[in-house]
């Protein structure tokens, strides 16, 4: 059994919440104690809620746990895409979460001989990375209702500052999609996040009106 098997095994009897002995675990594995010992040392390191000690026992602290399931190679890449984006936002919350969800991904997913790595992650474009530092932002002025400023190139190269309602952010591929309705243009508006110039909150907020929501937005396309 490979160690990225057996890690996966543990997590699974640690989900029922109870306290396991070392000693049982590694009966059922056919592992030493020892090994045990190392393998939730790994575990909790990677920050799975792992509470216990060597000669007492383990068990998950209110864990939040998903049932089984299987993914394709295709769905796995992209749980490990998506992880990689959040762990690079701007918000450092959602950046560490991340963080420590692509720990544990790499802990316990079992590898295949054709995969590069269960810790190889692949990662985002260069636009991506440059819209990353505007994320948490935009992010919480969707949520709060806030209006953004938002600096954008116009035609001529000059600088073009519009004032925003953000509504919806959508990543498509390569580059990070803000949807918003737009004060200036009086109308719906799409921009790139990383060709913004800035984006800054502005200290207003707005409240949500008949014909400027992001359901009135894909209601265009439903009638087209």
């Amino acid at each position: 059994m490979r160690r990225s098997e057996r890690l996966f095994d543990l997590v699974q009897h640690l989900r029922d919440g109870k306290l396991h002995r070392a000693a049982d675990l590694a009966a059922r594995l056919g592992v030493s104690t020892r090994t045990v010992w190392r393998d939730m040392d790994a575990l909790a390191a990677s920050g799975l809620p792992i509470v216990g000690a060597r000669g007492v026992g383990y068990q998950f602290r209110d864990p939040t746990v998903l049932p089984p399931m299987t993914l394709t190679r295709d769905e796995f890449e992209a749980l490990r895409l998506g992880v990689t984006l959040a762990a690079g936002a701007a918000d450092p919350t959602i950046a560490r979460a991340a963080a420590s969800v692509r720990a544990k991904i790499g802990a316990v997913a079992p590898a295949r001989p054709d995969d590069p790595g269960a810790d190889s992650f692949v990662f985002a474009s260069a636009e991506a990375a440059r819209a990353a530092p505007h994320l948490g932002l935009i992010r919480r002025a969707i949520r709060d209702h806030l209006t953004l400023t938002l600096g954008y190139p116009g035609a001529d190269r000059a600088e073009l500052v519009r004032r925003v309602r953000p509504l919806h952010l959508d990543f498509w591929g390569r580059a990070w999609l803000l949807t918003a309705w737009c004060d200036l243009s009086n109308d719906f508006r799409q921009f790139r996040v990383d060709l913004a110039t800035r984006i800054e909150h502005d200290g207003g907020a707005f409240l949500p009106e008949p014909g400027k929501t992001a359901e009135d937005y894909l209601a265009r396309f439903a009638t087209a």
